[in-house]
């Protein structure tokens, strides 16, 4: 069966999932804010959910229609064949959002729309009532500007969740998040990867997994993977490609952090992650970074001012951070941070930025493209995959 799916992504990363789907060979992309919209079969949502680094979730998309009142809201949401793809005894959960929308109550939209799938449900199935027993389907309506959007989740817990990271840092960092942070850098295989400020080592065991090319969902489940429409060989077939895809190149990565604990944490979850071997984290203050290698490069989302609280102990950081930078001129540096003004104490202008969002706070990403021996032609994901 063909679907319309949509993979959701945070404000910034619409891009970067979009250049992943079209690695994985998906064409017809539409992008918009926070979703990607392809088209694809049982197969494709079992690639999507276990292949895409940078998505939160993957929907099916059900319908699209306008309403300015509850009775257009009703009826459009009973127009759907939701029979298709719940059985009699599924579970349907109905959850909701409204902006700039004649119909604002979300409370409201949600009793109308799971009134409205019972109805459409008991023409199809003959009963009228149902004992919701069996598997979940989290069903969304979302409202825009008086325009519906019907979905179904297919992932269940969101996609960034991979199974190896139990523990994290006080600020941890979203896995899909580092993820992109890895892929729009030029970093490559040759080169060493250093994070000076490692805490769980979300960046380093992502980027470990990017290089190996260990598929992020490959030790997951996804909820649709109960539902009797979905054949389970599916997703068994995709995981078995997973795994003889994946490689064993020589890299390097090393992750720095003066908290021991922390650091311990880190360990445990590249252990998880399969990519131990590849990542030495060391037990070290910022401020004693050192390395032989006259190339490399840095990727780190260092402390800044919700962390550290103080404004001047924030840019005396930066000022370090940019000395270190004149000493190593042949690294490139890739510096996530929601402080503004990085740019000023970091004593340079970066060859490139872009805004992204770490949950709802507004960072900017800050790369600086002075490794000579790499051609500047466009980021890792391009270069890699």
């Amino acid at each position: 069966m063909e679907y319309d799916l949509i993979a959701t992504t945070t404000f910034g990363l619409e891009g970067i999932t979009a250049k992943e789907l079209k690695a994985l060979g998906y064409e017809d992309l539409r992008t918009e804010n926070g979703k990607v919209h392809f088209t694809g079969d049982e197969m494709d949502i079992a690639i999507a959910n276990i292949h895409l680094r940078t998505a939160d979730r993957i929907l099916i998309k059900m319908a699209e229609f306008e309403a300015r009142s509850f009775e257009e809201l009703f009826q459009g949401t009973k127009n759907v064949k939701w029979s298709d793809i719940i059985p009699i005894d599924g579970i349907m959960h109905v959850n909701g959002k409204s902006v700039k929308s004649t119909l604002h109550s979300v409370p409201d939209c949600q009793s109308i729309v799971k009134k409205a799938i019972v109805d459409s449900m008991s023409n199809s199935y003959g009963i009228s009532q149902f004992e919701e027993n069996g598997p979940l389907y989290k069903i969304e309506v979302s409202i825009l500007k008086d325009v519906v959007t019907l979905t179904i989740d297919t992932s269940g817990p969101g996609l960034h969740k991979r199974g190896y990271r139990e523990e994290a840092g006080a600020a941890p960092l979203k896995e899909t998040l580092a993820a992109a942070m890895v892929l729009i850098s030029r970093w490559k295989e040759d080169f060493i990867l250093v994070d000076p400020f490692c805490g769980s080592g979300t960046i380093l065991i992502e980027a470990a997994m990017i290089m190996q090319n260990i598929a992020p969902g490959m030790c997951r489940s996804f909820t649709c993977e109960t539902w009797p429409t979905m054949d389970s060989d599916v997703f068994e077939q995709v995981r078995e490609g997973a795994e003889r895809a994946i490689k064993n190149k020589d890299i390097k990565l090393i992750g720095y952090d003066i908290d021991g604990r922390i650091l311990k944490v880190a360990r445990s979850n590249a252990e998880k992650a399969g990519v131990s071997k590849y990542i030495e984290f060391q037990k070290r203050d910022f401020n004693d970074f050192s390395n032989s290698n006259r190339y490399g490069f840095i990727i780190s989302n260092p402390p800044y001012g919700e962390r550290l609280g103080e404004k001047k102990e924030v840019e005396q950081l930066y000022k370090i951070f940019g000395s270190f930078k004149k000493k190593f001129f042949n690294w490139d540096y890739n510096v996530l941070t929601s402080y503004e003004g990085f740019e000023g104490p970091f004593g340079r202008k970066s060859t490139k930025n872009r805004k992204l969002y770490s949950g709802k706070l507004k960072c900017y990403y800050y790369q600086y493209f002075d490794n000579e021996l790499i051609k500047n032609d466009g980021d890792m994901l391009i270069n890699h995959i």
